[in-house]
């Protein structure tokens, strides 16, 4: 069986930015592993009690069910601190998810988003996917989370230029039941997270291959 390694800063990120690609692996017979980097962290957490967490991972346990992931994994990084976190920790953790998985793709957030905790994980994944290293990986991919990616001005960092779209038109329905289940990090109001917005997003990605929705990718490396 195929095997697809989904990374996600925080839960959520992973339906966000890519829950239609996910059903779509997932439909097409591939295991896709989804690792929810943070937490509470092993220390006392500087804002959060560890009950923090309980809600929003058990609903993205919900979440990725209803995408059809096959294993949804928890680590502990410390949320909002990773990048005062050791690096070498960071970088050793995401590795060990390499080399026990060997997965064939790897999707990561944008490694320029607004949020520190996307850019140190995106940073670690990269050390762990050196094609010299890891053979195994065919592709490295970054997808964007509509409240990080676009949320830097261009001066500040460079823009997510996508150069690879997948078609989520049969999957679509599924990304925003999924992302209806995270009902704790629903927003008031209109926003980059309101389903209207989700949409849209995907439907403007999908006029650009001509299918009614589609999510962007910014690939890093393929092997062939």
């Amino acid at each position: 069986m195929r095997k697809a390694l989904v990374i996600a800063p925080h839960a959520d990120d992973e339906t966000l930015g890519m829950g239609g690609t996910i059903a779509r692996l997932a439909a097409g017979g591939w295991a896709v592993t989804v690792a929810v980097m943070t937490g509470h962290g092993e220390k006392p957490h500087p804002l959060w009690s560890p009950s923090t967490w309980d809600v929003v991972r058990d609903e993205a346990i919900k979440a990725c069910e209803r995408l059809g992931v096959a294993e949804l994994l928890f680590e502990e990084l410390p949320a909002s601190c990773v990048d005062l976190h050791p690096t070498h920790d960071t970088n050793t953790r995401v590795a060990a998810l390499f080399a026990r998985i060997e997965p064939e793709r790897v999707f990561v957030p944008f490694v320029h988003d607004l949020h520190r905790d996307h850019y140190e994980i995106a940073y670690a994944a990269q050390v762990a996917a050196r094609p010299y290293r890891a053979s195994y990986v065919k592709m490295l991919a970054m997808y964007e989370t509509p409240t990080e990616t676009h949320l830097r001005p261009g001066e500040a960092a460079m823009a997510f230029v996508p150069n690879e779209f997948v078609d989520i038109s049969d999957h679509m329905d599924a990304k925003l039941a999924a992302w209806s289940l995270y009902a704790s990090q629903q927003l008031e109001g209109h926003s980059p997270r309101a389903p209207e917005a989700i949409a849209g997003l995907a439907s403007m990605r999908g006029s650009y291959i001509g299918v009614r929705y589609a999510e962007a990718f910014q690939i890093l490396f393929r092997r062939w």
